[in-house]
């Protein structure tokens, strides 16, 4: 869906500018604030929202999502969406129905029933754009069901400090791959039935904040937030992104909230985007509570709406009664009100909204979570899996094995398999553990014992499951974090030293190291399964542990997934979408670094990039062998398209995948530019003994130079292209 604000009097027979014109500015103003159900700073019940949208027009309302106290039961949440559309349009003057925004970070997560999917981290490992096409169509379908119609989706983030609390919600460390499947899934959005609208997050820049707190400055230079942030968004905003939703933190000084530059001249002006910037959630209120810019929340307001946000997400009756002071005031022109509010009205035209807001109640349950959509579900958690070591062959187990034992405090805890964005075990969440997954998968002759050794923070019994290792042919343990938002929080337990996870630490905690480090003591064959947000330093395991499996948050399914690869039924084939760090004090580390000169010499100088496992490492049970790559082309200029052919071959004895990538260097240039960077890949699947060619397209645009003013230049010379250990030389015209 493309709301084209700009060029449109009348959208599916709505007339927007005389809709627009028979509003009083108070009741402009209500278009312009939302609300939600729940408890966060302070409760919002149903008949809040109810008041708010009958006395003040309120012009967006989430009644489910993240929060203490919002509706769960999807039956529920759709008739209180019809409940309030009816309000909307019946008890108010002119009738203009609410959009209702949804937190679907992967899924409608927070709705009983729906299908919670893996994040994106996990997704991004699968390097599938049709899989992740698919699942933002599952992901906009399950959320229109239930009378949603926009999602807070998909993210855009560029994830480069694995410390920070959202990495698990990034594509990964590349603009590029992230750009490239944040846009597949926004095609997938579009695709569905019935039409939600998409936001992309969170512009312009967020992902690497200072000492990786979340919301803290992203403190980079001009050109590294055109070259390592933005070109996240580029792709999206060509897809038709509906919105756009500003990131809560600081660049050079100025919140994104408040950037007339990014909101306005690079946004509106150079990314020609005409759909509607609504806040994040609370954050133009920070501008004086956190950032200190204003002086208190009129002043945010205004500043926040002069800068080119639209919507103020959690605005209420306050914003409305701000923005009428505001313009009566003089302070604000009433034409920036108008400018925000055509964009809402022709966003709910485009949904449809205005010719019918309400929900089919009985599409609820034979909609969420159906077959087809668990499907999918699996499958993306399945192509997820990367296996990151398997010495010896460890792996994969045989399924007649006679005894396993399966131990750490994520193997049989289904909210810590979810992640965050979703519901909680008391509050209906269901799904399959890693433990029930193996049971499934083994014979039923194999005796599977469960020792849970430790908790993420505090030992269980080690001693236990220890004993129970040194009795089994092999032994499962399952590592890594617990559910989190932003910041690391909510957590269960407080306390400076043993509090994990948090951003000053990336290596696991003494309870899970020592668990880990008694069971491979035993001598029995151990298998690791990492559940985590971020990619955790786990040097000890790289150099004990035989065979390790990275399996991010692979949701509701996803510890089917994790039994089907560890015991053979499917083949690894993932690949990291973020550099592993050896510890926090190697960081930062990143494939596409920009490189610096030795000064005392190579033999003193440690290694630019030196991760315990790179960006795009990905193991599989068989062996792929790259052959060829070729050029059509040797010669390209400005507006130019190369084509660069990879033959690949399957030379092990069982069917896989793999994840085919490639990079771009400039050896000279005007300015120091990345190592490398990624320009393209592909997904490729081979069976034993075959070989085939898969072609990637490149722009010339992806050869081009980011200067110190931030602007793109194809510069003339050479660009050495690499798969693999094959390098290839394009010139530039």
């Amino acid at each position: 869906m493309n709301t084209n604000t700009q060029n449109k009097q009348k959208i599916d027979g709505i007339d927007v500018e005389r809709t627009l014109e028979q509003l009083s500015l108070e009741e402009k103003a209500g278009q312009l604030a939302g609300t939600y159900v729940g408890t966060m700073a302070e409760t919002r019940t149903v008949e809040d929202v109810a008041e708010l949208v009958r006395n003040h027009g309120i012009g967006f309302a989430t009644p489910f999502g993240y929060g203490a106290s919002p509706i769960r039961d999807p039956i529920e949440a759709a008739k209180t969406v019809n409940r309030l559309q009816r309000i909307a349009l019946e008890e108010t003057d002119h009738g203009i129905p609410i959009a209702v925004p949804v937190d679907a970070i992967h899924g409608n997560a927070y709705l009983q029933q729906a299908t919670i999917l893996p994040h994106n981290a996990g997704l991004s490992a699968t390097r599938n754009r049709e899989l992740i096409t698919q699942v933002g169509k599952l992901t906009a379908t399950e959320v229109a069901a239930t009378g949603g119609k926009v999602t807070y989706g998909p993210t855009c983030d560029v994830a480069l400090d694995p410390r920070w609390g959202r990495t698990f919600e990034s594509f990964g460390e590349s603009a590029y791959l992230c750009g490239e499947l944040a846009a597949a899934k926004t095609r997938g959005v579009s695709a569905a039935s019935e039409p939600v609208a998409a936001m992309a997050k969170h512009f312009p820049a967020y992902g690497d904040p200072s000492r990786g707190e979340d919301a803290a400055p992203v403190d980079r230079s001009v050109s590294s937030i055109r070259r390592d942030f933005l070109r996240a968004f580029e792709p999206v905003i060509e897809a038709g992104i509906d919105a756009v939703m500003p990131s809560y933190n600081s660049i050079n000084g100025v919140p994104s909230h408040a950037s007339v530059h990014f909101l306005r001249d690079v946004l509106r002006d150079e990314l020609e985007f005409d759909g509607y910037v609504a806040s994040d959630w609370n954050g133009v209120n920070m501008l004086h509570e956190s950032h200190g810019v204003t002086s208190d929340r009129r002043g945010s307001i205004k500043r926040s709406l002069e800068a080119g946000v639209d919507v103020h997400s959690l605005g209420e009756e306050t914003h409305v009664e701000h923005i009428v002071d505001l313009v009566e005031s003089g302070e604000i022109d009433e034409a920036r009100v108008d400018e925000a509010v055509r964009r809402v009205l022709s966003l709910k035209a485009e949904l449809g909204l205005f010719d019918d807001p309400y929900v089919d109640i009985d599409r609820v349950t034979t909609t969420l979570g159906c077959e087809t959509h668990q499907e999918i579900n699996l499958e993306a958690a399945r192509q997820s899996m990367t296996l990151l070591r398997n010495e010896d062959e460890t792996l994969p187990f045989s399924p007649e094995i006679d005894d396993i034992l399966v131990t750490g405090p994520n193997a049989d805890e289904l909210s810590h398999q979810v992640g965050g964005w979703s519901l909680k075990p008391d509050e209906g969440l269901d799904g399959e553990t890693v433990l029930d997954g193996i049971s499934s998968v083994v014979s039923d002759d194999t005796t599977v014992t469960y020792e849970r050794g430790a908790g993420i923070r505090a030992e269980a019994d080690i001693d236990a499951a220890a004993a129970a290792a040194a009795g089994a042919d092999a032994a499962v343990v399952v590592l890594g974090e617990n559910w989190y938002l932003h910041e690391f929080g909510p957590q269960e337990v407080t306390g400076p030293t043993e509090e994990f996870p948090k951003r000053s630490t990336l290596s696991l905690p003494s309870a899970q190291r020592e668990l880990l480090e008694a069971v491979v003591g035993t001598g029995t064959p151990v298998a690791l399964v990492m559940i985590s947000g971020r990619p955790l330093s786990i040097s000890w395991a790289a150099e004990h542990v035989p065979a390790i499996l990275q399996a991010y948050y692979p949701g509701s399914l996803g510890g089917r997934a994790v039994a089907e690869t560890l015991f053979g039924e499917v083949n690894p084939s993932g690949s990291l979408p973020v550099s592993v760090p050896r510890s926090a004090g190697h960081l930062p580390v990143r494939h596409n670094y920009l490189p610096g000169p030795t000064p005392i010499g190579a033999e003193e100088h440690e290694s630019s990039y030196d991760p315990l496992w790179p960006f795009g490492h990905g193991l599989s049970y068989t062996e792929f062998e790259y052959r060829s790559l070729e050029a059509d082309r040797t010669t390209l200029g400005s507006g130019d398209t190369v084509t660069i052919d990879v033959s690949i071959a399957n030379t092990g004895d069982r069917s896989g995948s793999t994840a085919v990538h490639l990079f771009a260097s400039h050896p000279v240039s005007s300015v120091v530019t990345p190592a490398k960077q990624l320009v393209g890949f592909d997904r490729v699947a081979l069976a034993p003994g075959e070989e085939r060619t898969t072609s990637l397209a490149v722009d010339a645009a992806q050869f081009a130079v980011v200067g110190t003013d931030g602007g793109a230049v194809l510069e003339p010379g050479r660009v050495e292209v690499s798969c693999g250990e094959m390098t290839r030389t394009l010139e530039i015209e």
